[in-house]
């Protein structure tokens, strides 16, 4: 058993007026499952380079443990390279029998080694990632958000791996992961860190009685000092009235006053202005003492939409759907003979494995709603970027080519007319240049953006800052901020979650279920898909 020891840590970025961490001590067990929990921007992802010496730092952190980071940092280069051959590169110190040995606890077989790791799909890469990281001895090991862009089945099959695993720090936002995998959680609060026994639904019971309790002392202590403030404010009026008799007086008015009560009169004001001073003192005792009692509730802020009713009932109609994206190599049929309809009301998820066209069916439903509204236009530019060229449509369906692929439809796809859409897309690479920029790109309302971005814990002073140095987390929020801010009658919302924080998924959570708009969702977060979900379709 080992030990990583932090004492009295202090970091901030260059050019940042704020520090990320500032005075922070803990400490961890090396033998732990320890689950990293915290908003987005607040440092998870920050501290774990701190950990691998990436950054210098004030303060000490002290370990002899050698860190292992999920994922591997892979070039382009080397994405060409057959898994095998990316290993000698990656983690030299590497033993092939063992790799091979945690393939087989992630239901892998052995040729994915050689295959290119460009071909792996994503479920694929994290586990022969994982399967890497965890076939190295004497390593703490450091797991960054491992089930991003998994479909379910693949979330289900890390977390009964990682759950036989111990030794290990996860940052995640999958609340089912985090319960099933951890035994211990570190969190970064608001204005605090602590570390705590237990799972996440444990610490999250925990805070919310914690949070309560605050509540309710703070309630009480600021009922106290309304109190002491009307006294003080009584006792200093009585004091200024009675100190300007101290000096001439109305023999008319106070007939009964002599000099000689002037002594007596001083005395008690000075005793009286005694107390009001003492009063003051025990007013700014008390908030000193209750100072940061709520700095560390999460608030879940209401957050607003704006859905709106369409004259239609049924919104999307598929008979017999079908997509075959065609290249020069190959012919790729991702969805075929499927049927599917909307209506107004409901949120229906889209479930089932990587490649079965779940994002396919969300982006064809998108073209055919902007090729609909606006026929005459044969280019369209999507929010995330994405170009369909439009080149005939045929009693087959519509053809189109994008970035050298030609795309085929089948069967029938109708979308009802006049409909308003709100996009959020999986990918945030396109995002870049000022929020004031993409507001006038998306025709948005700036002022209301950063208010439901701030809402979103969103700090101010990114506002200031350029989209490129924004986490994924934070890139994921304005995607989402984006799509809050525009009124519609059908979300579209394509893995919405990745990256998101899990007190951010609670808010958007109870968004939903207040406003209940209709959705076509992509997403593998079970616990939000079970709150939410009116029906689930699997396309596999």
């Amino acid at each position: 058993m080992a030990e990583i020891s932090v004492s009295n840590l202090t970091f901030c970025y260059e050019g940042s007026s704020d520090n990320i961490f500032e005075h922070v001590s803990f400490s961890i067990d090396t033998n732990w499952k320890l689950g990293f929990i915290g908003r987005n921007g607040k440092g998870k992802t920050t501290f774990l380079k701190l950990l691998q010496g990436k950054y210098e730092y004030q303060g000490t952190i002290d370990t002899k443990m050698v860190f292992d980071y999920f994922p591997y940092s892979i070039t382009e280069k080397q994405m060409k390279l057959c898994f095998a051959d990316l290993l000698e590169e990656i983690r030299p110190d590497y033993e092939l029998w063992r790799v091979i040995c945690e393939l087989e606890k992630l239901h892998l077989e052995t040729e994915l080694l050689y295959r290119p790791f460009l071909t792996l799909s994503h479920g694929e890469r994290t586990k022969v990632m994982l399967a890497v990281l965890f076939s190295g001895e004497h390593y703490f090991l450091l797991i960054d958000e491992p089930t991003n862009h998994l479909e379910q089945e693949s979330r289900e099959v890390v977390k009964q791996y990682l759950k036989q695993k111990k030794g290990f720090i996860l940052v995640s936002h999958d609340r089912e992961l985090l319960d099933a995998c951890v035994d211990h959680v570190l969190v970064l609060n608001r204005h605090s860190i602590e570390v705590q026994n237990g799972n996440f639904s444990s610490w999250w019971l925990n805070k919310e009685r914690k949070d309560i309790f605050n509540q309710k002392e703070n309630e009480k202590h600021q009922k106290e000092i309304r109190q002491l403030k009307k006294a003080a404010d009584r006792a200093e009026r009585w004091a200024e009235k009675n100190e300007g008799t101290k000096i001439g007086f109305d023999p008319v008015k106070e007939h009964d006053r002599g000099n000689g009560t002037r002594p007596y009169i001083g005395a008690k004001t000075k005793k009286m202005q005694s107390r009001v001073t003492q009063m003051q003192k025990r007013i700014n005792r008390e908030i000193e003492q209750k100072e940061g009692l709520l700095q560390d509730i999460e608030k879940v802020v209401d957050l607003k939409m704006m859905p709106q009713k369409h004259y239609k009932k049924v919104l999307i109609l598929a008979k017999e759907y079908g997509i075959l994206y065609k290249n020069k190599k190959e012919d790729n049929k991702v969805l075929q003979d499927f049927n599917f309809e909307l209506s107004q009301g409901e949120r229906v998820f889209l479930q089932g494995r990587n490649g079965c066209g779940k994002s396919s069916f969300i982006k064809a439903v998108l073209a055919h709603i902007m090729q609909t509204e606006e026929k005459q236009c044969k280019e369209k530019q999507f929010l995330a970027g994405d170009r369909i060229l439009y080149e005939e449509t045929t009693l087959q369906g519509i053809e189109k080519k994008s970035e050298g692929i030609v795309i085929k439809e089948s069967g029938t796809l109708e979308t009802a007319k006049g409909l308003m859409i709100s996009y959020v897309n999986q990918e945030t690479s396109f995002l870049c240049g000022s929020l004031t920029e993409f507001c006038k790109k998306q025709t948005l309302e700036e002022s209301l953006l950063k208010a439901i971005l701030r809402q979103l814990d969103f700090d101010r002073e990114q506002f200031a800052k350029n989209m490129e140095e924004y986490s994924e987390g934070q890139k994921k929020k304005v995607l989402l901020a984006a799509s809050l801010a525009t009124k519609a009658h059908l979300y579209l919302w394509d893995e919405p979650l990745n990256y998101i924080d899990v007190f951010s998924r609670m808010q958007i959570e109870q968004l939903i279920l207040r406003y209940q708009p209709t959705m076509l969702i992509v997403e593998h977060d079970r616990r939000f898909q079970e709150t939410i979900a009116t029906q689930v379709v699997n396309l596999s």
